[in-house]
Formats: structure tokens, C-alpha cells, sequence
């Protein structure tokens, strides 16, 4: 965005200040003002429809604000603080293109890019869980879907077998072990959408993005207090949100580590974040999601690696890439996690019957 635009933008909230360029997020522009306020260019490629996407976080903020008050907490602190337009808008919509919305910043807080140590984890598990016990109540059927079947991994197989068969790009010879793996994986990856649909599994408000990077953690005591991040809020599985927080923050190397012998799933980091999610969210799972728990890690981890697998065949047009076969190295890297934890699935519901048992006992 140029200077003259961006200024143009400010003055619907009636900023006069200086604006800088803020944080490193792949899907919105992202701006500081004052340094009061963030705001933000929502992607309207990727969230076709800004007005329900603001919908689900003007609910879910609100509603989280409430509790926190309840709780005697400090709602500017632990949850986000949407700023209307002067006009009075949620938003301000320059075009279908162009969409703006501002935050409250919350400062004395920073945000962490990698797992710098199993404590950090511990602490992004309690911020996660505790949006999830806060949000536990919250009818959830009431959201949108920002992104049509996000976490539906039966879908993404589905997505995966088109992209074998259409082979647009010729690529299919370079990957037959990677497409021999992911399709033997095929009996397991219903678990949750079955579950969900036969209603063993509650549906539930879920973040659907939990990297530690999406926590910010206090200056002064170093413990995690917010959660951000909130575009792909929708209806889901608590299972959702655990997996993936695990998929890269118990990974021992990058998404897109070349050498795959570096890569590992690391119990160290699994523990941690078991004990902080179960000490947060305690006896407020049901018996089905305490059983999957270990298998969600697996299971998000195997869904990311077969989206970038469909994407390495459909000749890269989703994920952005900075090298040939960027697609291809990340689905390496999670395939090699997956079977990782395949031999330590054992050992991974061992440590969740440890935390859970004493939680809900």
C-alpha cells in the first residue's frame, strides 16, 4: 500500500499519525499506528467475504470480553478490542478489494516465531486452552465458515486424489513415494469428521491457526495472555486446534527443512504442551476428545503435508514458494514427522493419560 493510500485509509478512523509496516503475516497487511493501533488490509483472496468474517470476530471478541470481566481479568489485555471507523462501521470497505479494519494494540507483549523452549509451549497451551474454556458456552453453529471445509481432512484426500489423477503439471513421476504414502494413510483420517457428525465429538468454537506465533506473551513475566489471530475462527473440533499447535511446535526443524534426517517429533515439546492445555482446560473435554488428542497431532500434521503435496502437483498456485520444489520440501517434512509419531504414538497417549486422568479424576 502507497503512503497517499494508506493515509487515505487513516483518516476513516481518524488517525493523523504516522503509520509503520508491522510484523512478518503471510495473508494481511499489517500496520502500527501511534503505537496505539493496528491496522489492518484483510485479504479479500483468501476471506472472500470480510463482512462475515468480521461478523464471527465482533462475536467472539464480545462475547470473550464479557467472561473476562467476569473472571475479574483485564479484557484490553487478554482478548482483542476491535476500533470502528469514525462512520461507525465494523470496517471500512474502500471497493470488494479493498477492506481496512483497526485493533486496540496490546503493548508490553511480544510474540514468539519459533519454540525457543518447552516452557514456551506450556504457555501457549494454557492461552489456547483458555480460549477454549471461555468460548465453551458460545453457540458455535452461529459462525460462519470464513474457509469452506479448512480442517476437513477426508476433503483435502479428496483434494489429493483430483490432483494425482488431473496431473497438470507432469509432476506425479517425481512423487511416487510421497503419493504411495499419504494414500496408505487413507483409514485413519476420518476420525474427527466422523466424530463431528455423529456427535461424539462437540462442536465447538475453534481458532484453526495455532502457532505460537499467534499467542502474545507479557514482557515482564514471560506468560502468555492473548491470543490473536482470530480470521479463521469458526465452528470445529477442539482436535483442530490442539493438532496443529503440535504440528510445528513440536517439530524438531522448519516447515520447509531440506535435509528431512534433521527432522523430528519432539516429546519434550508434546509433554509440555499436554500439561499446559490440561491444567487450563482440566475435566471440560469429553472422554472422545481425550482419546484423539494424541492422534490430532498426527492427524493435522498429515493434513498439512497432503495440501502441500496437492499443491506441489497442481503446480504450486495456493502456497507461496521462494525456490523449486519449495511445496515438495514441506511435504516431506511433515511426512517424515507423521511417521515419526506413528512410532511414538504409544508414548504420546501414555503422556496424555498421565495429565488427563489426574485432571479429570
Amino acid at each position: 500500500m502507497n503512503t497517499k493510500e494508506l493515509y487515505s485509509v487513516l483518516e476513516h478512523f481518524d488517525f493523523e499519525s504516522d503509520a509503520k509496516v508491522y510484523g512478518n503475516g503471510h495473508i494481511n497487511e499489517t500496520y502500527i499506528v501511534d503505537p496505539k493501533y493496528i491496522v489492518q488490509k484483510i485479504n479479500t483472496k483468501v476471506f472472500k467475504e470480510p463482512d462475515k468474517l468480521m461478523d464471527n470476530i465482533i462475536a467472539v471478541t464480545s462475547f470473550l470480553q464479557k467472561k473476562i470481566v467476569q473472571e475479574g481479568g483485564n479484557p484490553a489485555r487478554e482478548t482483542l478490542t476491535i476500533i470502528p471507523t469514525s462512520e461507525g462501521h465494523k470496517f471500512y470497505k474502500k471497493d470488494n478489494e479493498n477492506c481496512y479494519r483497526c485493533y486496540e494494540a496490546i503493548s508490553n507483549t511480544f510474540s514468539i516465531e519459533t519454540v525457543e523452549n518447552p516452557h514456551d509451549l506450556y504457555e501457549a497451551a494454557k492461552a489456547f486452552a483458555l480460549f477454549q474454556k471461555r468460548l465453551a458456552d458460545f453457540p458455535a453453529e452461529e459462525l460462519s465458515e470464513t474457509i469452506k471445509d479448512f480442517h476437513n481432512t477426508p476433503k483435502r484426500f479428496n483434494d489429493l486424489l483430483q490432483a494425482i489423477e488431473k496431473d497438470e503439471m507432469g509432476r506425479a513421476k517425481n512423487v511416487k513415494e510421497e503419493i504411495e504414502f499419504a494414500l496408505s494413510q487413507k483409514d485413519w483420517i476420518n476420525a474427527v469428521t466422523d466424530g463431528l457428525s455423529d456427535g461424539s465429538i462437540p462442536l465447538r468454537v475453534t481458532h484453526n491457526d495455532t502457532k505460537i506465533n499467534n499467542v502474545l506473551f507479557d514482557n515482564a513475566t514471560r506468560r502468555a495472555i492473548c491470543v490473536i489471530d482470530l480470521d479463521t475462527v469458526m465452528p470445529g473440533s477442539l482436535l483442530y486446534d490442539f493438532g496443529d499447535a503440535l504440528r510445528i511446535g513440536a517439530a524438531s526443524g522448519e516447515e520447509d527443512e531440506v535435509d528431512i534426517s534433521k527432522i523430528f517429533f519432539r516429546l519434550d515439546c508434546f509433554e509440555a504442551f499436554v500439561k499446559g492445555f490440561a491444567e487450563e482446560m482440566g475435566d471440560n473435554l469429553t472422554q472422545r476428545e481425550v482419546e484423539l488428542l494424541a492422534l490430532s497431532a498426527k492427524l493435522l500434521t498429515y493434513e498439512c503435508g497432503i495440501r502441500f503435496l496437492t499443491d506441489y502437483l497442481n503446480g504450486d498456485t495456493y502456497f507461496k514458494i521462494h525456490r523449486e520444489n519449495h511445496n515438495l520440501d514441506r511435504c516431506r517434512t511433515q511426512f517424515k514427522l507423521v511417521r515419526d509419531m506413528d512410532e511414538k504414538m504409544d508414548e504420546m497417549n501414555k503422556i496424555v493419560k498421565k495429565y488427563f486422568e489426574n485432571e479429570q479424576n
